[in-house]
């Protein structure tokens, strides 16, 4: 890790119409949360619920584990930030384009319209009101940690 002031914990025991995405900030001891997609691989029947993570090129699903978040870029849904998988449980990820991103389909309307969140293809895609909170605060060499946390 570059830096060790900032830490995101994705608790995906919890469904996709709750906040599950959490900026814990070990300097001032805040914690800021936000919603965040799963893999439409994690979730086939589109349920709201994780149901499985994989590492596996094409599973379109969430890997668990540890990543390093690295430098931004222009991707297909603007800027995004990659994430290096350090873990066997994600050591896909530079491979299989997982990333940080900002996508329409994680915002609370859809929460209201649907009662979940839309899907990503394994990537921890955000509301695009709330990406820029990732790119200041979440970036750069950050730790960033996903698996099924608590009770769901």
């Amino acid at each position: 890790m570059w830096r060790a002031d900032v830490v995101g914990i994705v608790d995906f025991a919890q469904p996709s119409w709750k906040p599950r995405l959490h900026f814990a900030n070990l300097e001032n001891g805040t914690v800021r949360s936000f919603l965040v997609a799963h893999g439409r691989g994690s979730d086939p029947a589109h349920s709201g619920w994780l149901q499985s993570f994989s590492n596996t090129p094409g599973s379109e699903a969430t890997s668990r584990g540890a990543y390093l978040t690295a430098e931004w870029y222009k991707g297909k849904y603007g800027t995004s930030i990659r994430l290096v998988g350090l873990d066997n449980d994600n050591s896909m990820a530079l491979p299989r384009a997982i990333v940080m991103h900002p996508a329409w389909y994680v915002d609370p309307t859809m929460i209201e319209k649907w009662g979940k969140l839309g899907r990503s293809e394994g990537c921890f895609a955000m509301s695009n009101s709330d990406f820029n909170e990732a790119l200041w605060h979440i970036s750069g060499g950050r730790l960033l940690f996903a698996d099924r946390i608590g009770e769901g």
